[in-house]
């Protein structure tokens, strides 16, 4: 009897699972076969596309002041001046005016503060290296005059480093010509940089005159792909990485500036040499949570050394306790709930972020590391939740196990507390001493 071929779900559903797999594997080997190809075509896309992402980034820091300038300052001032037509688009238009005047104001201000400072440090260093080694070396041989043995054992490590920095040089200078090439592709590089800022802040303007039209598009795009309930997860997802990234880039700009004028402040009263250099490339490194001081305090010192190396002590210890005071005060002042992850996280979001990024890593780390921190946290809890178990890590604080019954903690019974060191070396005279007593009572 011949049998017909029974059609059933599970065949298309292994059919279609095999090959998903196969396809899998497929793609998969392909990017490993072709993954410098790919990584140079999505390097090249980035090249083409960098002045628009600059845009956006652009747009996206000063889209609040423009919505301020927008909502406190032009709009009422358009709609009186033209109470029928055409107030709205004019308070629009001069909000984004004067928000990319603003930008650009502050990029001048700080080429302006930092490049001239740069250019007559770096020139009195070249005039002035006689004295600059003059004072070193009289720093030295006091210091060699008062205390030899540290001298002794900092003269052979230097004996030691100056015999590394020869070999260095002596395969360093024959290749000089290559180092010049490397200057003028950095050259390029600041040009390229330049002219996509300048392409960035045209799109920019673009961008922020229809900024409602750009939001409703992308939104449209957002429903249109996904269900109305996973739709509405991503929108509060990508609302709150808004609020996160906005919050933490506001507050540590304003930490850091607080923290260059002070800088300044104590410096010019110290009258350490260069404080306007010193302050600005301290305020600006403070952008980089946790290193940031350190980072720009060690140009900074080396600048100081040259002039006086007794301020250059005064320097460093004054960094320490700003950078102190910045962690545990200003910052947290500030910062508020923008962070919202313990130290030893933010370190970790630092130290992974610079690993993996450079720089940007190093910058954008920490924010990056918050949105997937709580979006880890939330799906634990979610799984809790529905698993009918207690989602609050207080709640698993010295857990021995859970009730399966009654699905509560239960806690590991409290250990007795030890007896202190001296107080059983106490005890332990005492009984010596009544044992004693009694020894000599039974004599």
């Amino acid at each position: 009897m011949r049998r017909h071929f029974r059609w059933d779900r599970k065949y298309l559903y292994w059919g279609i699972t095999a090959f998903c797999v196969i396809a899998a594997a497929i793609l998969f080997y392909m990017a490993l076969r072709f993954l410098p190809d790919l990584r140079r075509a999505i390097s090249s896309i980035l090249k083409i596309l960098s002045p628009f992402i600059w845009g956006f980034v652009i747009t996206y820091l000063i889209s609040p002041l423009m919505k301020r300038l927008e909502k406190s300052v032009f709009g009422p001032l358009c709609r009186r001046a033209f109470p029928k037509k055409g107030g709205e688009k004019l308070a629009r238009a001069l909000s984004v005016v004067l928000s990319e005047l603003i930008l650009v104001a502050i990029l001048v201000g700080l080429v302006y503060l930092i490049l001239p400072s740069l250019v007559e440090s770096i020139g009195m260093i070249i005039a002035n290296r006689t004295k600059y080694y003059e004072t070193v070396t009289k720093f030295i041989g006091d210091f060699q005059i008062r205390h030899p043995e540290i001298y002794k054992i900092v003269g052979e490590s230097l004996t030691t480093i100056t015999g590394d920095i020869n070999d260095w040089a002596a395969r360093v200078l024959p290749t000089i010509t290559g180092y010049l090439t490397d200057v003028v592709e950095s050259a390029y590089v600041v040009l390229r940089g330049i002219y996509n800022l300048l392409i960035g802040i045209i799109v920019s303007i673009y961008v922020l005159f229809d900024l409602e039209r750009f939001t409703a598009a992308f939104r449209r795009w957002l429903y249109s792909l996904f269900s109305l309930e996973t739709a509405e997860r991503l929108r509060e997802a990508i609302a709150f990485t808004d609020r996160t990234f906005m919050g933490f880039i506001t507050g540590k700009l304003l930490d850091s500036a607080i923290i260059g004028l002070i800088c300044y402040i104590v410096c010019a009263i110290l009258r350490i040499p260069y404080a306007l250099l010193v302050s600005a490339i301290v305020g600006v490194t403070n952008v980089i949570p946790f290193f940031g001081p350190f980072i720009g305090a060690v140009p900074s010192a080396f600048i100081i050394l040259m002039m006086d190396p007794v301020k250059c002590l005064i320097f460093i210890i004054f960094i320490i306790i700003l950078q102190q005071i910045d962690g545990n005060i200003i910052g947290p002042k500030i910062m508020g709930s923008a962070i919202g992850i313990t130290g030893f996280w933010v370190l970790f979001a630092i130290v992974v972020g610079a690993g993996l990024f450079g720089f940007p890593g190093m910058l954008l780390g920490v924010p990056v590391f918050v949105v997937i921190y709580t979006f880890l946290n939330y799906r634990i809890e979610s799984r809790l939740k529905k698993n009918d178990l207690p989602w609050e890590t207080e709640k698993y604080l010295r857990l021995d196990h859970i009730d399966p019954v009654t699905r509560e903690p239960v806690k590991q019974e409290p250990e007795e507390p030890a007896e202190p060191f001296f107080e059983k070396k106490k005890a332990e005279k005492e009984e010596k001493a009544k044992a004693a007593e009694k020894k000599d009572a039974d004599r």
